[in-house]
């Protein structure tokens, strides 16, 4: 026996008549939950209605799933446009017979887009301070929903990593495996929690809160850094680009980074009348 090794043969899923109670599915659902709930305590902090928080947990959902399909979608799997339309906006596949799929194919960089561009409508329509305001805030939460939503990958067995080429591992049962893999989904998942823990301090210990724009900042440098590393030991999962120096994920990272350093060190907010 290895110790070091752990064979991973969970159940994805549990049946209750027709349907499929998928556990990633169930991952993200914790995520928007307790993300609702420090929101709540954010927004009673700063003086905020409970009208304005309602309608921020449906901006956030709808942006940040419809963005982390989409991204996955143009990033990743691009021939659903073509070959399984309808399976991008439902969670069903329609290609050679119906089955639900529950959430599936959803993209960090995605989900990072349709965040900010949910922000912007949000704040725009119901808030009405500035987009950073609100982005300073709601990275609290989502980094705190990154860790659920990468357990629920480890759960599907999905976004794997590299083989070790050791007795140290996961070995992935459910892809009729036998040799060990580096768990990246647990790496950033434990990475996370650092993050959502950065943040919570410089939010409610520190004055940070209201220098706009660097809480948001620090959330783009420390996730996607920690994305970038751990992207090494990660298999591509655009294999076409699997050859390139850097691939699809730490590509599209090294953006994210360089704005949140921008608004770390280098924005400054215009003086309003």
């Amino acid at each position: 026996m290895v110790l070091l090794q752990i064979e991973w043969d969970p159940t994805k899923f549990i049946e209750i008549g027709f349907f499929k109670l998928h556990f990633y599915s169930v991952m993200w659902i914790v995520a928007f939950i307790l993300g609702f709930y420090i929101m709540k305590r954010i927004y009673k902090h700063e003086n905020e209605t409970n009208e304005s928080l309602d309608s921020l947990f449906i901006y956030s959902v709808l942006g940040i799933m419809l963005g982390a399909r989409l991204g996955h979608v143009i990033f990743y799997q691009a021939e659903l446009i073509t070959e399984d339309f309808f399976s991008i906006f439902l969670p069903f596949k329609f290609k050679g017979g119906i089955e639900f799929t529950g959430f599936q194919g959803l993209a960090s960089h995605g989900a990072a887009i349709g965040m900010i561009i949910s922000m912007y409508l949000y704040n725009r329509k119901v808030l009405k301070r500035t987009v950073l305001w609100i982005l300073d805030r709601i990275v609290v939460p989502v980094a705190l929903g990154a860790v659920f939503v990468r357990i629920g990958n480890f759960i599907n067995s999905e976004i794997i990593g590299k083989y070790t080429n050791s007795d140290f591992g996961v070995v992935f049962k459910q892809l009729g495996e036998t040799q060990p893999r580096h768990p990246a989904q647990l790496y950033e998942a434990f990475c996370y929690v650092f993050v959502f823990l950065a943040l919570f301090y410089f939010y409610w210990k520190t004055k940070k809160a209201n220098q706009e724009g660097f809480l948001f900042g620090l959330f783009l440098v420390l996730l996607w850094t920690i994305r970038f590393f751990v992207e090494f030991v990660k298999e591509a999962q655009n294999p076409e680009r699997a050859d390139w120096l850097l691939n699809t994920g730490q590509l599209l990272s090294i953006p994210f980074i360089v704005i949140g350093l921008y608004f770390m060190f280098v924005y400054k907010p215009k003086r309003q009348e």
